[in-house]
């Protein structure tokens, strides 16, 4: 049904910029999606755990498609993740999105239920049966408590809408399994593993740290294509402290918030409860980190002024989000 990659290669995991009262703000979301668009990014997954979307309300889901597609004006597929952990749920949220404009869908694995792969298999299948758009799968055990098994993986690749992965499980033996066995795309889920992944043969990645710069991404996914490994490396370690930075001290939503805030590029560095902002002892090992972030175009620190105050805490909003 779908030929060719019609998801992008540099796919940036959209943080949701808030006011600081935790309330949506349209006009950050826009300017964001604009930067990171023109930094190198040709994707975008809104709705998903960066964005934030255990705590986003459905209308707010759908909208940030309807503004992704508004502000992309095709420059960058739009690709909405989240979904749910009730089958049905998600099936009638990921069939507004389809209305909406989206150009894709990203399935996590039902995450606290905690379901068989039976269950996994079903549900992943009756979600892909109910839109005509491109699926990823969303392999997280981590957070979901679920891996998708191996055996799973081959029986999904079956079905003509699932095309691809995103991988976040870091086990690279069973990436060649299933790149050897089958014709889905894999997206590299961590962003310490990027480069990793498009060595074994990776379409492209789904990253945190793109929300401050997708630039290197992007020079480094057009090393890979055109087979510089060496180009590819070079750029994977200058990215290195700036992961380092983002994704190891606290979530990463919380880290690239307070980064973006302190680069004045979004009005707040708030983020929702349960999630609060870095304490003072986290804010000073990001701070560490990214004092030796050097060479790396759109991360710029010389200006970098952090707001400890601003970011402390996390905001109830005034209507609460749909966690099924």
């Amino acid at each position: 049904m779908h030929s060719g990659n019609p998801f992008g290669q540099v796919l940036v995991a959209l943080v949701t910029p808030m006011t600081a009262d935790g309330e949506v703000d349209w006009p950050a979301v826009e300017k964001h999606m604009d930067q990171v668009i023109a930094d190198g990014a040709d994707g975008i997954v809104v709705t998903g755990t960066t964005g934030e979307t255990s705590t986003l309300t459905d209308d707010e889901k759908l909208r940030l498609v309807e503004v992704g597609k508004d502000v992309s004006a095709g420059r960058a597929k739009i690709i909405t993740g989240g979904g749910s952990n009730e089958t049905a749920h998600a099936i009638e949220l990921y069939k507004a999105s389809e209305k909406a404009g989206a150009d894709g869908i990203m399935i996590v694995t039902p995450y606290y239920n905690k379901p068989t792969q039976a269950g996994v298999l079903t549900h992943f299948r009756l979600v892909a049966d109910a839109t005509d758009l491109p699926v990823i799968l969303y392999d997280i055990p981590g957070r979901t408590g679920v891996p998708i098994k191996y055996e799973t993986i081959l029986r999904l690749a079956k079905h003509p809408n699932i095309l691809a992965v995103k991988d976040a499980k870091g086990d690279f033996s069973e990436v060649s399994r299933v790149l050897n066995q089958t014709d889905l795309m894999y997206f590299s889920g961590d962003d310490s593993n990027a480069l990793p992944h498009l060595a074994i043969g990776a379409t492209g990645i789904i990253g945190v740290t793109g929300n401050i710069t997708s630039a290197p991404y992007r020079t480094m996914v057009d090393a890979v294509n055109r087979g510089d490994l060496t180009a590819a490396t070079a750029e994977h370690r200058r990215l290195e402290p700036l992961v380092r930075a983002t994704m190891t001290h606290v979530p990463g939503t919380v880290a690239v918030k307070y980064i973006l805030h302190g680069l004045g590029r979004i009005g707040s560095p708030r983020v929702r409860l349960p999630l609060v902002g870095p304490e003072e002892w986290e804010a000073a090992l990001i701070e560490d980190e990214l004092s030796v972030v050097s060479g790396l175009p759109g991360a710029d620190f010389s200006n970098f002024r952090p707001d400890r105050n601003a970011a402390a805490g996390g905001a109830l909003p005034k209507v609460h989000g749909t966690t099924r």
